[in-house]
C-alpha cells in the first residue's frame, strides 16, 4: 500500500515511516520541515501541497501533521485552525476524492481535559474513556484537535471513508513545559502509571488502525501504556496515590528513591485504553511495570528522554 504520511520529520514520524516500510508499505512523507522521511515539504494547509502529494498515487492517508500545545506560545489561533482545521479537510477531501478506504488520524487526549479536570477540583481521580464527557477543551489546540475529530467522522457518516481517530496521551521526548516537579525521567516514569507511552507503541496504535480502518468505518480510540488501577480506587488516587502504588509494586519506592526519584502524593486523571485493546487487538508493549523492570535490572530505561529535542519546524534542520 502506498501510504501519505503528514509530520513525516516530526517525533512520530521518524519512528512510523521505517515501521511502515519495514512490513512492505511505500511511504510519501509530508511535512513543513525537511527529513529523511520527507518527499514533500509544504503544510497541509496549502492546497497545491496536499494536490502534490496525492499526485504520486497514495492509497492511504495516516495524519500525523500537525501544531501542538507548545505551539500555542509560538503561532496565532488562526494559524491553528489552519493546519489543524483546514489541513485536515484538505486531507480528507482529497481522500474522499481518490476513493481511499482508510485514514487514520493522530489525536490527543488533551482535547478531553477541561480546565476543571487541569485543575484538579474533584475528589476523585478523573476516569477518562472514549464516552467521557462533555468534550470542554481548555485551549486553541484541544479546540481544533476536536474540530479535526468531528471532520473525521463527517467524512466517514457522509462519504464512507473509513476513519480511525487515535487519542494519543503524551509520548514526546522533552521536559513538560508547564511542570519541572518532579523533574525529567521521574515525571515521565509516573505518567506511564495513568498517561504516557513510548513513541514505538504510538507508531504501532497507528499501524493496526490503518489495518483495521476499513472494517471500523469510524471509531476514536484513547492510546495509552495501560494503566494497573480499576476504577474503584479512583477516590484512593486523588487522596493516597503512594499506597496505591505501592499495593500494585511494593518496590516500587525503592527502586524510585535510587535514581533520586520520588512518588505522586496523588494522581488527578486515568486514562483507560481498554477499548483499544478490544477493538483494535492492540495493547501498548511498554507500561509501567517495565520502567520498574529497568530499574531492577539496572538496564536502560524503555522511554526516551531528551532535553535537547527541538521540532524540525522549529530547528530549521531534519
Amino acid at each position: 500500500m502506498h501510504v501519505l504520511l503528514t509530520g513525516s520529520s516530526g517525533w512520530l514520524g521518524r519512528f512510523l515511516a521505517p515501521r511502515l516500510r519495514a512490513v512492505g508499505h511505500r511511504v510519501t512523507g509530508l511535512d513543513v520541515a525537511p527529513g529523511p522521511d520527507t518527499d514533500v515539504v509544504g503544510s497541509v494547509a496549502d492546497q497545491q501541497v496536499v494536490d502534490e502529494a496525492f499526485a504520486r498515487g497514495v492509497e492511504a492517508v495516516i495524519h500525523g501533521g500537525a501544531l501542538h500545545k507548545p505551539d500555542i506560545v509560538r503561532y496565532p489561533a488562526p494559524t491553528f485552525v489552519d493546519v489543524n482545521v483546514s489541513g485536515t479537510l484538505n486531507l480528507l477531501e482529497a481522500a474522499r476524492a481518490a476513493g481511499h478506504d482508510r485514514f487514520v488520524f493522530t489525536s490527543t487526549t488533551s482535547l478531553m481535559i477541561s480546565q476543571a479536570i487541569r485543575d484538579e477540583v474533584g475528589e476523585r481521580a478523573v476516569w477518562l474513556d472514549e464516552c467521557s464527557g462533555p468534550l470542554e477543551p481548555r485551549n486553541i489546540y484541544g479546540v481544533t484537535k476536536l474540530a479535526a475529530e468531528g471532520l473525521c467522522r463527517l467524512y466517514a457518516r457522509e462519504h464512507g471513508l473509513p476513519c480511525v481517530v487515535l487519542r494519543t496521551s503524551r509520548f514526546f521526548p522533552e521536559d513538560d513545559d508547564t511542570r519541572s516537579d518532579p523533574p525529567g525521567e521521574n515525571l515521565k516514569a509516573i505518567e506511564f502509571l495513568h498517561r504516557r507511552l513510548t513513541v514505538e507503541d504510538a507508531a504501532e496504535a497507528h499501524m493496526a488502525a490503518l489495518e483495521a480502518a476499513p472494517r471500523l468505518s469510524f471509531d476514536t480510540f484513547i492510546v495509552s501504556a495501560p494503566p494497573p488501577f480499576a476504577r474503584e480506587e479512583a477516590e484512593e488516587l486523588k487522596r493516597d496515590a503512594r499506597a496505591v502504588i505501592l499495593r500494585h509494586f511494593p518496590d516500587a519506592e525503592e527502586l524510585f528513591a535510587r535514581r533520586g526519584w520520588v512518588l505522586p502524593a496523588s494522581l488527578g486523571r486515568v486514562y483507560d485504553p481498554a477499548r483499544v485493546e478490544a477493538r483494535l487487538n492492540f495493547r501498548c508493549r511498554t507500561d509501567f511495570a517495565a520502567v520498574l523492570a529497568a530499574l531492577r535490572a539496572g538496564a536502560p530505561l524503555p522511554f526516551v528522554h531528551d532535553v535537547r529535542y527541538v521540532s524540525p519546524k522549529e530547528a530549521g534542520e531534519p
